[in-house]
């Protein structure tokens, strides 16, 4: 404990973004910095602190610094406030904000009571009435990269075509899988060259909607060419096994696949839910399209399946742009030099 100068909650038990970014970026962070994890679900390589060192909180590490209490979630800023107010722990407050909504008056509150706030895109920052600062999320371009091996290749996976399309996420409204859906059984009778693939996992709440796009699929006579993976135990093989990466969400938070279907050296067409539209260049790394908009996505599509060359060119384009603004390297020296602010008192 007497290392530790920053504490990175995961108050979740469930598998989030949130959570995905904590597993990313915290084993960087670490190379420079004292810091560790806290709470369930998380893997035994990152570093964390156990509940039971907790009370290793109410003083102030070797270096005489206050800690930082960086949070990600309502949750989280709570227990870092009943720390700092009612147990007087020595503790700077700091808060991620990648919400693109306005607040509830509650998380208002908790925002003001924060030291420093982080916004993950510009267009989070505009719903914050705080000061703050845009650190926008990176990729770990180690895990994800381009094709280096015959498995990497789509003609490994066994599914029929030459090039594959996919869609990767949880199966729901949210995440436009139905647009994603109806824009291949549109497109894919005129593009026999081309497969579908749909990685995610189906909640209960969702497998009415589920079933229902498996029978829309069924009945377009397509189910050998608009593949359901389920979960998969490496999606990062499936982003490089991909010539044309769909992101079509209706609204997001921040939204990582994109930056790691482009880190694939793969393009993409999204939505402008979410920061794709501060990730994605159009017409040079992908299209972006309005969110919803299910005639404006399968014709950004089309043009990729008509041209498998337009895809390689803009796959190319677009690991070039994420190895220069998205490394996550990047986003942590964003980060740090937050910190460094707050413990000199700006």
């Amino acid at each position: 404990m007497a290392r530790i100068e920053v504490v990175a909650p995961n108050l979740k038990f469930r598998l989030s973004g949130v959570t995905s970014t904590i597993i990313q970026l915290v084993p960087v962070q670490a190379r420079t910095l004292g810091i560790a994890t806290l709470g369930p679900g998380l893997p035994d390589s990152l570093p964390k602190i156990g509940w039971r060192q907790l009370p290793g909180l109410l003083k102030r590490p070797a270096s005489g610094k206050r800690r930082i209490w960086h949070a990600r979630r309502n949750t989280e800023m709570a227990a870092g406030l009943l720390l700092k107010w009612l147990l007087r722990s020595p503790l700077h407050l700091l808060f991620t904000s990648a919400a693109q909504r306005n607040h509830q008056p509650l998380t208002k509150w908790l925002i003001r009571q924060m030291d420093a706030v982080i916004a993950t895109s510009a267009r989070s920052g505009s719903y914050l009435d705080v000061p703050h600062t845009v650190v926008m999320h990176g990729v770990d371009l180690d895990a994800f990269h381009p094709p280096r091996a015959s498995d990497d290749a789509f003609a490994a996976s066994g599914l029929p075509g030459r090039f594959a399309i996919g869609c990767f996420g949880r199966i729901r409204e949210q995440k436009g899988t139905d647009l994603f859906v109806d824009a291949m059984v549109e497109l894919l009778p005129h593009c026999p060259d081309w497969t579908a693939v749909i990685a995610g996992r189906v909640t209960a709440e969702n497998s009415s909607f589920a079933r229902e796009l498996r029978g829309k699929i069924e009945e377009a006579g397509l189910s050998d060419r608009i593949v359901f993976l389920g979960e998969v135990p490496d999606i990062k093989v499936w982003f490089r096994r991909l010539s044309l990466y769909v992101a079509p969400s209706r609204n997001e938070g921040f939204g990582l696949t994109p930056l790691e279907a482009m880190a694939s050296q793969t393009p993409v067409v999204a939505s402008d839910a979410g920061a794709y539209s501060e990730m994605v260049v159009a017409g040079f790394t992908g299209a972006v399209v309005p969110a919803g908009d299910g005639k404006a996505l399968a014709a950004a599509i089309g043009d990729y399946l008509a041209d498998p060359h337009l895809a390689r060119v803009h796959g190319e384009n677009a690991l070039a742009h994420v190895r220069n603004r998205f490394p996550l390297s990047r986003e942590a020296a964003g980060i740090a030099e937050v910190y460094d602010r707050v413990w000199a008192g700006r």
